[in-house]
């Protein structure tokens, strides 16, 4: 009633995520070519927000606010990438494994800087305005760094296995070499292509 009163909303409960039963995983890399193709390993977390629709099956599990929920969300995460190597989907194995490892470096970012904010712009302003941006200095001390810094740890251990499991390495290798071979045959269907266009417009020309 008091929310009511004062024409303010009471803040909405925090959703807890759905419950993960890896067996209803989909795979649908394994079923697309051009799907897989179109992933790239690239460094670190790059693409973990944006490769759909792994993004959102799995972003809903990702949590680092504290060490029990760092916990719980790292041992999910770990139970899908088990699921996509046995699968044989390299691209569901590495976007966990980029979750699991976003996880440490942005619980690790909190306890280094409170608030989360590292930089003083964000990449966006840098691209609009040019320029360049600075890393804030790191906080000595505040509420919640070393629960951040636990859950960074908790995240680590498990990043460790994604990276030294051996199939998922051999699916890496599996994929880069179909990639590079993808990406070879794409560049003479893109040169062809440029070719005959080449020919039509001197046709053109030529009346």
């Amino acid at each position: 009633m008091r929310a009511l009163q004062t024409g303010r909303m009471a803040p909405k409960a925090k959703q807890e995520p759905p419950d993960l039963d890896v067996n209803d995983l989909p795979t649908p890399a394994l079923n697309s070519q051009d799907l897989r193709m179109s992933y790239r390993i690239a460094r670190g977390e790059q693409g973990v927000l944006t490769f759909e629709p792994y993004k959102s099956l799995l972003l809903p599990h990702w949590r680092f606010r504290t060490i029990p929920i760092a916990q719980i969300s790292s041992g999910t995460l770990w139970q899908a990438f088990q699921h996509y190597v046995k699968a044989g989907d390299l691209v569901g194995a590495d976007m966990a494994r980029k979750f699991i490892q976003m996880g440490m470096t942005r619980a690790k970012r909190y306890a280094n800087h409170k608030g989360g904010r590292k930089y003083d712009r964000s990449e966006r302003e840098v691209e609009r305005d040019g320029g360049a941006r600075a890393e804030l200095p790191k906080s000595l001390a505040h509420e919640g760094k070393e629960e951040k810094l636990g859950a960074s740890e908790v995240f680590k251990e498990v990043w460790r296995r994604c990276v030294g499991d051996e199939r998922y390495l051999g699916l890496k290798r599996e994929f880069l070499a179909e990639q590079k071979e993808w990406d070879r045959e794409r560049k003479k269907v893109v040169k062809k292509e440029e070719e005959m266009k080449v020919v039509k417009d001197e046709e053109v020309d030529d009346g």
